[in-house]
């Protein structure tokens, strides 16, 4: 039976303080030798995740800004899909709004709320490198969004759950994870990998699906997957998601994930 695996990226293939994936460097090389394609589902940008599957020579399809779209290399799969958008190198099945909508809606909520809205499109590259923790770079990469604008809140709690509430208010959704919010409209981890997981089988028959995170925003991505598996957190516990069969896997961020690679590929 052919296997897949979706894998969150920061705090779990990515070390959550430095962003290094090399502890994991074995278990990706393995998945490579033994073609087990590897699919990224993250936060992260496009442009982001092109330079990490560049850098570990991943050349499957990934799922960008929280299920905002699903990125397909041309001629990957033999099938087609309904209404794709064609970008140069890819098939893009997009689930999210625009990121221009996505910030108009946020500027509309602070006529009410007032300034509590701080995003990374109202954030220089150094600011963003500063508060992150990213290079330079890798800053540059994550401003370049599509699908989903993160944001910090400023202001006290009852301006920001106003805010919060506002965003709901407006159609929108947010998710939270670490320092940041992220605000969209359609986008759904969930969704995106279920889709995916339709046109692997669609391909291969039998497939089972192996999932990797680390948060509660991975849990629509865990939901969806045959085998949902969490690492530890940098406080070395697991965090609580409403998941019964989830397995829980020692080792934080990248270490646990190579176990993980380990115990249901090697093993």
């Amino acid at each position: 039976m052919k296997r897949v695996i979706f894998t969150d990226l920061d705090g779990t293939l990515l070390d959550p303080i430095t962003y290094s994936y090399h502890q994991a460097m074995d278990a990706v090389k393995l998945l490579r030798r033994k073609e087990i394609p590897l699919i990224f589902c993250s936060a992260k940008t496009r442009a982001e995740q092109e330079v990490y599957r560049r850098e570990l020579g991943i050349n499957d399809p990934f799922i960008v800004e929280n299920g905002g779209a699903i990125f397909i290399p041309e001629n990957y799969f033999s099938s087609t899909f309904e209404h794709p958008k064609i970008t140069p190198g890819y098939i893009v099945i997009e689930l999210g709004t625009p990121y221009e909508q996505i910030r108009e809606a946020l500027k509309r909520i602070e006529t009410e709320t007032g300034p509590t809205i701080k995003g990374f499109g109202d954030m220089s590259v150094e600011e963003v490198a500063e508060d992150s923790g990213l290079s330079l770079e890798f800053a540059t990469l994550a401003k370049q969004r599509e699908y989903d604008e993160t944001f910090k809140l400023k202001g006290d709690k009852i301006r920001q759950n106003l805010t919060l509430n506002k965003i709901k208010e407006a159609g929108l959704s947010y998710t939270h994870g670490g320092r940041y919010y992220a605000a969209m409209k359609g986008n759904d981890k969930g969704k995106a990998t279920r889709i995916l997981t339709r046109l692997f089988r669609q391909e291969f028959g039998g497939v089972e699906t192996i999932g990797i995170g680390d948060s509660e925003n991975d849990l629509p991505m865990l939901a969806a997957v045959d085998i949902p598996v969490l690492v530890q957190k940098p406080n070395k516990l697991w965090e609580e998601i409403d998941l019964a069969n989830v397995r829980k896997v020692p080792g934080i961020g990248p270490e646990g994930w190579k176990r993980v690679i380990a115990d249901l590929i090697e093993g």
